[in-house]
């Protein structure tokens, strides 16, 4: 089964926009099938995800922290109209992030989702 999750400075920055949850589940189902914006390395793949009535192409910008198989994680988001891209400081920042983040036990991950520190999403076994 795979298991999704938000971080908190994830869920913060989406409150601000018009992603869903539902968005974000769509947007595993493709990257686990291959579809992915970019590979940055170090764990962390590049997707755009629409907006409502803007589409992919105007839409937001996510970094997922990911094992590419039943682990993905919502680290970074920004809107295309905002920032061009991420500096390479960021981007290995966010590698550091995501490696401590899918180096977690299941427990760890439950302990975490139960903390707020983390959000679990995409509750459907299929996903």
């Amino acid at each position: 089964m795979k298991r999704v999750f938000k971080t908190r400075y994830f869920t913060r920055w989406m409150r601000k926009t018009a992603l869903s949850d539902d968005a974000l589940c769509t947007a595993v189902i493709e990257m686990a099938q291959g579809l992915v914006d970019a590979d940055l390395g170090g764990g962390i793949v590049k997707k755009r995800v629409g907006l409502a009535g803007r589409g992919k192409r105007a839409g937001a910008r996510t970094l997922v922290a990911t094992n590419k198989g039943n682990r993905w994680f919502f680290v970074y988001g920004f809107e295309k109209n905002d920032r061009a891209n991420i500096s390479d400081d960021e981007l290995e920042a966010l590698k550091d992030i995501a490696e401590q983040l899918l180096a977690r036990t299941g427990k760890q991950l439950d302990d975490a989702t139960n903390d707020g520190s983390l959000t679990e999403i995409c509750h459907d076994p299929k996903i």
